[in-house]
């Protein structure tokens, strides 16, 4: 019986990275792209994983678990479901990425990059440029860009993944519903001091 670390990638999967380096001119090409089914399937990658993509692809296990440590998109450990890579670079943090990261890390109740949000669906990680600095702040969420950020569009995109809001459809709904000018509060009645 196998230890949960050493977790083996699917027949599937491992037919789909043997299928790999044909798509390429040459075979270690084919690793990134190898290692990505691997996390996409696994959620992060495993040292039994990366043994598997080098078998699968006849590479040196050494080399696929460089290219799995050099790049930060690969993670070793697990992760959440949904992972937001937040840009803190210049451009992103003279426009807000740092209370966005302040935003996000509130939202999914996380306080550092290495922890998972207590559903699992949930964690972040500070990037450099991710190339969209004209749109700053941004982030990647989902291998889609997300530009131009606010809180209230994390708490929507959250709010997607978690099923409170299933369709973008659904978010324009909602806002087409929402009463125009400033919305008053019903106050909380105060409550009386006790007595000494």
């Amino acid at each position: 019986m196998k230890s949960p670390d050493k977790t083996a990638l699917s027949a599937h999967v491992l037919d789909e990275i043997k299928e790999l380096p044909a798509k390429y001119p040459q075979p270690r090409s084919a690793v990134m792209p190898a290692l990505d089914l691997a996390q996409e399937e696994l959620g992060h990658l495993t040292p039994a994983a990366m043994s598997e993509v080098a078998a699968a692809l006849q590479l040196d296990p050494g080399y696929v678990e460089g290219v799995a440590t050099f790049y930060s998109l690969f993670h070793l450990e697990p992760v959440g479901k949904h992972r937001f890579y937040v840009c803190t670079n210049l451009s992103c943090a003279l426009r807000g990425a740092n209370e966005i990261v302040d935003h996000v890390k509130k939202a999914i109740g996380v306080g550092r990059s290495d922890q998972v949000s207590a559903d699992g669906l949930f964690s972040f990680e500070e990037v450099e440029c991710l190339g969209a600095c004209e749109f700053a702040p941004m982030m990647r969420l989902d291998h889609r860009y997300h530009y131009d950020l606010t809180s209230e569009a994390i708490d929507t995109l959250i709010a997607e993944r978690r099923g409170v809001l299933h369709t973008r459809g659904e978010v324009a709904a909602k806002a087409a519903k929402a009463p125009e000018g400033p919305v008053k509060k019903p106050r909380a009645p105060r409550k009386k001091k006790a007595d000494a």
